[in-house]
């Protein structure tokens, strides 16, 4: 049993029930919403309370929020709404970029201008062992990410610096990956070159191809998939998530499969109306309502789908 930090307290992993291991409450630019936004905090709250209370009526218990700085992490906010569902909220530390480390970082660290031990891995400790900022509630897991544009100088910095965090606490990671380019090969080598273990590792967004071979090399390496982008069909149509889902189980990786959808209560990234139109089912009852029916029908039973939500997201965190 390992006690795992939410956003209202611990609990022991063994309770963490059914678990969407990527999922964001909000994404917000804080700097963009302060000065551009149309915003109304209190309605923004109620709404992410009533998304966040129907998901749990919907047989989840606890979601990953991976929202790290780069996305508008802002615990305050999320304590005020974990406060008032019984969803668990697990909050992540880490950085998000594609390219280069934020400003904070540009002068300060190793072989730099003021040449000092790297500030992130600082930094990240601090949120997993103490808590973020004066909030109390400590980061559950880490988040880096790597997209097209591959392991720039920047992102490989902020990918050590989580694989040492990951050493030297023990948390688990979730890597933001574009399948497209294997950029989760990079991401397996990097961290592991850190000492982080692979075993405790999602690679995110592993759901937006059908490679097989790329997705079953990802799990011989120990880590797990993240089929995590359910509804986004505008980047793989449903019927091919489900296929590899059900192929990778025939081929004997169920223990390596987690789900989720990567919506958010409220995401500024996007005008509303037109992310309903181009994604109509990205939204938090889409793994309820049809892709655990889907999974069904196409094979899997009652126990695979205890694993893919259960077991498997325990076993990430358990040490």
């Amino acid at each position: 049993m390992t006690e795992i930090p939410t956003a209202t307290g611990t609990v022991d992993s063994a309770e963490l029930g059914r678990v969407l291991v990527h999922e964001h409450v909000f994404v917000l630019g804080e700097e963009f919403r302060q000065n551009y936004a149309d915003w109304d905090e209190d309605a923004r709250v109620d709404d992410a309370v009533e998304q966040l209370n129907e998901l749990k009526s919907l047989g989840i218990d606890t979601i990953l929020d991976p929202t790290v700085l780069g996305l508008g992490r802002y615990l305050p906010r999320i304590q005020k709404i974990a406060a008032r569902t019984d969803l668990r909220i697990i909050v992540a530390t880490g950085i998000y970029t594609y390219n280069d480390v934020p400003f904070q970082f540009h002068y300060t660290g190793p072989g730099l201008l003021f040449d000092r031990p790297e500030p992130m891995v600082e930094m990240f400790v601090k949120d997993l062992t103490e808590g973020i900022a004066d909030t109390g509630v400590r980061a559950g897991f880490l988040k880096c990410a790597i997209e097209e544009p591959g392991l720039t100088p920047g992102v490989e910095r902020v990918m050590r610096a989580v694989g040492q965090a990951s050493a030297q606490t023990g948390a688990p990671i979730t890597v933001h990956t574009n399948p497209h380019t294997r950029s989760g090969l990079v991401a397996q080598r990097v961290l592991a070159e850190e000492g982080a273990d692979l075993s405790r590792v999602v690679i995110g967004h592993s759901g937006d191809t059908t490679d097989i071979e790329y997705l079953t090399e990802l799990a011989d390496a120990g880590s797990l998939l993240g089929m995590d982008r359910f509804g986004l069909d505008v980047l793989l149509p449903f019927e091919d998530r489900i296929d590899t889902i059900v192929e990778l189980v025939r081929r004997g990786y169920l223990d390596k499969v987690v789900i989720a959808h990567d919506a958010a209560c409220h995401i500024d990234w996007f005008d509303p109306d037109a992310k309903k139109q181009v994604a109509p089912k990205w939204n938090y009852r889409h793994i309820s309502a049809d892709v655990i029916p889907a999974l069904i029908a196409r094979g899997l039973t009652e126990d695979d789908i205890d694993a893919i939500l259960v077991r498997n997201p325990r076993r990430y965190f358990e040490k």
